[in-house]
């Protein structure tokens, strides 16, 4: 559609050909249980540093019940979460950071557009801006429903110890 500033246009994305289901997703990512925010990984482009996934919203997530009770919204901040998952699938998959685990480092810019509901298949794409190795990675990214960008912005991402994280305790 003429206008919009996709980062991959949807209506080129091939959701028969998935590259990473959930357990291939959960071999890169710590997320489980009602926090695991991807369904599936179906585009990948290294040389542009582009990563397309979705999230099939369902009516028995977590949130439904309560927000907003009577016509559930996908929360902002999970949409943003699905976001920060696939720019951590792909920056572990590819080594970007030299970390095997990548944090939520920071947002900007981000805008919500449209309301996300259950039934509604959102795609998460993201590209890399840039990034510096064992520091922080930089990326680009909207989220999708049929046509319409529902959100974009920048996220930022950073390297976190494996054994920090398991352990649950603060470092400085």
């Amino acid at each position: 559609m003429a206008g919009r500033d996709y980062i991959v246009d949807p209506a080129q994305l091939d959701f028969d050909r998935v590259i990473a289901d959930l357990d291939d997703i959960r071999k890169y990512n710590p997320q489980r249980f009602e926090m695991e925010q991807l369904t599936a990984v179906i585009y990948e482009d290294l040389e542009r540093k582009i990563c397309v996934g979705y999230h099939d919203v369902k009516a028995d997530e977590f949130w439904v019940r309560g927000h907003m009770p009577g016509a559930p919204l996908l929360p902002g901040i999970l949409m943003c979460e699905a976001a920060a998952q696939l720019c951590s699938y792909f920056a572990v998959r590819y080594d970007l950071l030299g970390a095997a685990v990548v944090g939520f480092g920071g947002l900007e810019e981000v805008r919500f557009r449209e309301p996300v509901f259950p039934g509604d298949r959102l795609i998460i794409a993201c590209q890399e801006i840039k990034s510096r190795r064992g520091r922080m990675i930089n990326c680009r990214f909207q989220g999708i429903v049929g046509e319409a960008i529902v959100v974009d912005g920048m996220i930022k991402g950073v390297p976190l110890e494996l054994s920090e994280v398991s352990a649950g305790r603060r470092t400085g």
